[in-house]
């Protein structure tokens, strides 16, 4: 089956920037069928010689994500990344109102959820809520917040496990969420994806040593809901 191309969000010798749609993952696992497209291998067609990925997206989870065109790249931007120096936004849509901005700090094993957990930080800023007039258990109504997530760790499904763990969970998760609200915005709104996208990265260019920022579109499910909860100035404020 032959695949469209792929998003890229930027190109040169050095590093490659892709813009990963929901839905596709990154490498090939247990979890991927042997038959299923995954983005690694329909990058190399698209891009000549070797490609490193040098962090992680969820399989769910849509935006940017930087590959490198050498193993020497892929250890700098490696180092980058353990010193915290790459500056990484997401944008997720959770149930409830947190506060205009907070953290979570709270440890998370890894990938096989075994073994000691590690520390893991989370951060957040607020940018809209809404209140839809949808009945649901035993509320006439439902709330909602868009938030602009920074992750200062990188931990197994580290965002969605934090907010799962304060009782915000992230919609559409369909392993840490709320399945009663997951219902609700695929019925009402038509969205059947998880709504959590890299949406900024910002690093330093291992070989130029200039600044470079990179940033994905939203996908016509994000657009909808944008759209049906007023939401497209507060994402242009940001």
């Amino acid at each position: 089956m032959t695949c469209a191309p792929l998003p890229l969000l930027y190109l040169d010798e050095h590093l490659v920037a892709v813009d990963k749609p929901a839905g596709l993952a990154v490498h090939r696992s247990r979890l991927v069928g042997a038959d299923e497209a995954y983005l690694m291998d329909r990058l190399r067609a698209q891009v000549d010689g070797p490609l490193h990925a040098v962090h992680r997206l969820d399989r769910a989870t849509s935006g940017v994500l930087l590959v490198a065109r050498d193993a020497a790249v892929a250890a700098d931007l490696g180092r980058q990344l353990m010193a915290r120096s790459v500056d990484k936004r997401y944008l997720a849509v959770v149930r409830g109102w947190p506060a205009e901005q907070g953290e979570i700090d709270y440890p998370l094993s890894g990938a096989s959820l075994r073994g000691a957990a590690k520390p893991a930080l989370t951060r957040w800023r607020r940018l809209a809520t809404v209140e839809v007039p949808l009945p649901l258990g035993r509320y006439a109504q439902q709330r909602y917040a868009l938030l602009e997530v920074a992750p200062e760790t990188g931990r197994y499904r580290q965002i969605r496990r934090h907010f799962h763990h304060v009782s915000h969970h992230l919609l559409g998760d369909t392993s840490h969420g709320r399945g009663d609200h997951n219902r609700l915005i695929r019925q009402h709104y038509g969205v059947h994806r998880l709504l959590l996208h890299a949406w900024r990265l910002a690093l330093v260019h291992p070989r130029t040593q200039r600044p470079l920022q990179l940033q994905a579109p939203l996908d016509a499910a994000w657009e909808r809901l944008l759209l049906a909860f007023g939401w497209q100035d507060a994402l242009n404020a940001a």
